[in-house]
């Protein structure tokens, strides 16, 4: 028998009537309807600190991100879902991430040596990322800062792979029928992901309340 897949949802638009949201919502239910065991975090609804002051002085991790944390060992595909913004993510994604991606648990750097172990290994990613600019301009011109970031020197370097970029623009200047569309777009990315057969398991990242 096939296994579900386990996907988890992050929006990381701060607002819940964004469209971001709106295609986040679409793409949890296309995969759901698909087969797909799906859970949904909104990083804007989450009662954290997102100032992030250096692992030395790292605090305990609230109850949200220890939670978190977990339903990110539990997923086999992350889809996260945010808006461009000043060529990266928004800042409260950046802390999300900078407050739980945590040596010993998303990656642990060897004693003595200059590698590291990749510890989200076994998953991979897609990101669905919204913008202002055309995202011709954003790739050949601006050369995509914020999609190097997330993909290259965060997931990938936990071990997560492969990530798979949809960037949706130019918003500010779209047409009602254009976002319309971008929404459908997200549910169909879910159901096709949702369809497929589960990986084998992912090896587990503890989950941590320090570095």
């Amino acid at each position: 028998m096939t296994e579900q897949q386990n996907i988890l949802v992050i929006l990381g638009h701060p607002a819940a009537d964004s469209l971001c949201a709106g295609m986040a919502r679409a793409y949890a239910d296309g995969a759901q309807q698909a087969g797909a065991q799906v859970r949904f975090l909104d990083v804007g609804q989450l009662a954290f600190n997102p100032l992030f002051q250096g692992y030395g002085a790292a605090a305990p991790l609230e109850p949200d991100l220890l939670a978190a944390q977990a339903d990110i060992t539990w997923a086999h595909h992350l889809v996260w879902v945010y808006p461009i913004w000043w060529g990266a993510m928004p800042a409260l994604l950046k802390g999300f991430i900078d407050r739980t991606f945590l040596p010993g648990y998303a990656f642990r750097y060897r004693k003595g040596s200059s590698l590291w172990d990749k510890l989200l290994a076994g998953r991979s990613a897609e990101l669905l990322v919204t913008m202002d600019s055309p995202p011709w301009y954003f790739r050949w011109v601006t050369r995509m800062p914020g999609h190097h970031q997330m993909k290259k020197a965060i997931l990938e370097f936990c071990g997560i792979r492969p990530v798979r970029v949809h960037s949706f623009g130019p918003v500010r200047s779209a047409s009602p029928e254009r976002l319309a569309q971008w929404v459908v777009k997200a549910r169909q990315l879910g159901e096709r992901q949702g369809a497929r057969a589960a990986p084998r398991k992912p090896r587990p990242a503890p989950v941590t309340s320090s570095p």
